[in-house]
């Protein structure tokens, strides 16, 4: 691993970290957008997941921006656990290589979470860069363990009013240092996708409130590095979410999961023969039915071989809510399996 040294403030009240992989044109437009911030008391962190230092083509970092440079992929919660151990401001904001921010973004946020120490994370309103609909306005569960994005496709406006979330999505969340200190960074074994999703739970379980903060805009080109639907990203979503489950999941609740699970995967079989959903797409990008569900039991055997290592993060989480109070929430936040499906 390589760093190259920041100039600028010398304790920023924001990190903001920028994990990268393919380090091109959109990793330029998202660093000119954080330069065009209201507020600008914070540094810029990119760690390059390149292997090949393919931040360097773009110009020396200078400013408020320094780079990590990683000799492999060390995965996403991995390379924004870096920063943050190189980090001490009080806020840690992470945002990915393909989105942009509005100029308030980073002021926003900070208004938002600042006057409430209850809070440690917020959500920022995600919209598709192509046509300006909506990614995110925070995340929802299904109880099978796999999590969607909240008012996903909906226009904008539908989701103009700030309000409590279950837990942001990590393509622009927002989070405080001394929650983070407390519950833990991101699980770096589960590499990429649904490591978001696992904090935020561990954050629930703690205590912490997250935020839906309207005013902070990001516009996202939805998977420009892995792609929509993906064999990569099939993999990791789905050997991921078995992770989530049982790290995070009440014991009762696990008893339901393979009911849920079995509904998602009959939705994603009708919808596939519809043309509709992440299965559909999943073909469009020239893969079959039968090698997505190898890629489910591909996950199911890594979930047997890691078991140990998973029961143990499990009994280190910290819960302050009792059991009933953890199922309440995410029922609140919910979504079932034909509407995942579908999306």
């Amino acid at each position: 691993m390589a760093r190259e040294p920041r100039s600028g403030q010398a304790n920023p009240t924001v990190t903001v970290v920028v994990p990268t992989l393919a380090a091109d044109e959109t990793l330029e437009e998202c660093l000119a957008s954080l330069e065009r911030q209201t507020f600008s008391d914070f540094e810029v962190v990119v760690v390059d997941n390149s292997g090949r230092q393919a931040v360097r083509r773009l110009g020396p970092a200078g400013g408020r921006v320094s780079v990590i440079s990683n000799d492999r992929n060390a995965g996403f919660g991995a390379a924004v656990n870096q920063a943050f151990h190189q980090s001490t401001a009080p806020f840690l904001a992470v945002l990915n290589d393909d989105a942009t921010v509005h100029p308030g973004w980073l002021e926003a946020l900070l208004a938002a979470m600042e006057p409430r120490p209850d809070v440690g994370m917020c959500a920022s309103q995600v919209r598709y860069a192509s046509d300006g609909s909506l990614d995110s306005a925070g995340m929802l569960l299904c109880l099978d363990g796999s999590s969607k994005q909240r008012g996903h496709l909906k226009a904008p406006a539908s989701y103009g009013r700030a309000e409590e979330a279950l837990l942001p999505s990590g393509s622009a969340a927002f989070y405080r240092r001394e929650m983070l200190e407390e519950i833990g960074l991101f699980d770096e074994s589960f590499f990429l996708y649904c490591e978001d999703t696992d904090l935020g739970l561990r954050a629930r379980w703690a205590g912490w409130e997250c935020l839906y903060v309207p005013a902070a805009v990001a516009e996202h080109r939805y998977s420009h590095s892995s792609g929509k639907a993906s064999a990569l990203k099939a993999y990791y979503v789905e050997r991921n979410r078995l992770f989530v489950i049982f790290k995070n999941f009440p014991l009762l609740d696990l008893l339901l999961v393979p009911f849920y699970a079995m509904s998602r995967y009959f939705w994603h079989f009708i919808y596939a023969l519809g043309g509709r959903g992440k299965a559909a797409e999943f073909r469009q990008e020239g893969s079959s039915l039968v090698r997505l569900a190898w890629y489910i039991v591909r996950g199911h055997a890594e979930l047997v071989a890691r078991f140990p290592e998973i029961l143990r993060r499990r009994r280190g989480i910290k819960r302050r809510l009792t059991t009933k109070q953890f199922r309440r929430l995410i029922r609140r936040y919910s979504i079932s399996p034909r509407q995942v499906a579908a999306l």
